[in-house]
């Protein structure tokens, strides 16, 4: 019996310990005591930023097609096959076709006829232009093609290794005869002229004087036919100039290129296009919305992040609006800044991201996060510090804002590095009495 009585009392004190009023279960889950939750007051640099990302291309992609229709033989390629990747120069030859150079030159209008001297109209302007810029001597820059323009063309060939492009041969002969008509005027005016000296020494049976008027009209008359056969000489000797074949030029918008695709072989036949050739210069193009727009300029640096996660810089050169069907917000173009060609070869063709400074602090400030700002009743700025315990309103001007922090200083009181301010509570906040 006593023993019972023992495990019976044992018993009833450990079930004393499992049981629970209903007073003790709603203290032990109820919500802690609300405390505020706080952070230090950071002394930092703060930098505001447009963020973005936007694709890399190449400016102004082009396909080169030859004009072949006037060779008289089939268009064979014969060599100055580009590889991909390559830079086409100004003045270079980008191909060879039968044995003729194929020269790139920069400019808008297409090479859509043969040139030649006496040819005018704003495909000769062009060129001339193109001459002058390469530092190629066509006389007079106009739109008139004249012997110095052909002078300028054989220049051209002769800079890059090849004979310069064979007049017509109907020109060449007319030149030839010219020429022959400049040497038959010279030598009449030769006789003539010696007809007359020996007249003006010769007299007549009675002694007198002989008459030289003949002798004079005659040589007036053979000066008058060489100046005619002069000027006819000159004009066939320009028509004879040097011309430009359409086949042996191509114009592009601009120069130097970058090589995309090649379509033709060595030893192939030209059908088309010979090769796609774009902008040497990268672009960047991305899409930002209405209040990215509003902080963005033209000629803002902006620093661009290669796959590689290096940084190169940048540069805005222009923001217009977006265009087209589905299209939104602002389209902004970005020049890269001078890279190697290992930088080009990484940023073409990508998706980078691409950071905008807009505004920054002069070295470190007082800065807290924005969610311990709060509202006055007067709608000054403040924050809540903690103070052994003791929250204290301080009223501050605020700054620049950005990281999802704002640059704080101090109107109303004091506040430092390493202060604590309030950014919210644990507690239920539902009814906390506040002003804010």
């Amino acid at each position: 019996m006593g023993g019972t009585a023992v495990i019976a009392l044992g018993a009833g004190i450990f079930a004393g310990t499992r049981i629970t009023s209903p007073a003790d279960a709603i203290a032990r889950t109820a919500a802690p005591e609300a405390s505020e939750v706080t952070v230090p007051v950071e002394a930092r640099t703060l930098n505001s930023e447009v963020v973005t990302r936007g694709d890399v291309s190449a400016a102004g992609a082009v396909d080169v097609k030859p004009e072949t229709g006037g060779l008289e033989t089939p268009p064979i390629v014969t060599g100055q096959v580009p590889e991909v990747g390559a830079e086409i120069a100004e003045g270079a030859a980008l191909l060879e076709i039968v044995g003729r150079p194929l020269i790139a030159l920069a400019g808008e209008l297409p090479m859509y006829r043969s040139l030649r001297p006496g040819m005018s109209g704003p495909d000769v302007a062009q060129l001339e232009v193109t001459l002058d810029r390469l530092g190629l001597d066509p006389g007079e820059v106009d739109d008139e093609y004249t012997l110095s323009t052909g002078n300028a063309v054989a220049d051209l060939f002769e800079r890059i290794g090849y004979e310069a492009p064979a007049p017509d041969p109907g020109a060449e002969a007319e030149l030839d005869a010219a020429n022959d008509a400049v040497e038959a005027a010279e030598d009449a005016v030769e006789d003539a002229d010696d007809a007359l000296d020996a007249g003006d020494s010769a007299t007549g049976p009675d002694g007198a004087p002989v008459d030289t008027d003949a002798l004079k009209d005659a040589l007036d008359e053979a000066r008058e036919q060489l100046a005619d056969a002069r000027t006819a000489r000159d004009e066939a000797a320009a028509a004879a100039g040097t011309p430009l074949p359409a086949s042996e030029v191509v114009f592009v918008p601009s120069l130097p290129r970058r090589v995309d695709e090649v379509h033709v072989r060595r030893g192939g036949q030209i059908d088309g296009a010979a090769m796609s050739v774009s902008g040497a210069s990268l672009v960047v193009t991305a899409n930002v919305d209405k209040a990215d727009f509003e902080l963005l300029a033209v000629d803002q640096p902006v620093s661009i992040e290669l796959p590689t996660g290096e940084q190169v810089p940048g540069t805005i050169t222009a923001i217009d609006e977006a265009e087209g069907e589905g299209a939104s917000g602002w389209n902004v173009t970005v020049a890269p800044g001078e890279l190697t060609p290992e930088q080009a070869e990484a940023l073409r063709g990508q998706n980078v991201r691409i950071t905008v400074p807009i505004e920054s602090t002069e070295g470190d400030v007082l800065a807290v996060p924005l969610a311990a700002l709060t509202a006055g009743p007067g709608g000054e700025s403040r924050v809540e510090v903690m103070r052994d315990g003791v929250a204290e309103l301080v009223e501050v001007e605020v700054g620049l804002t950005a990281q999802g922090y704002a640059e704080v200083t101090a109107v109303d009181g004091t506040l430092a590095a390493g202060d604590l301010v309030v950014v919210g509570d644990t507690g239920d906040d539902s009814d906390d009495g506040g002003d804010e």
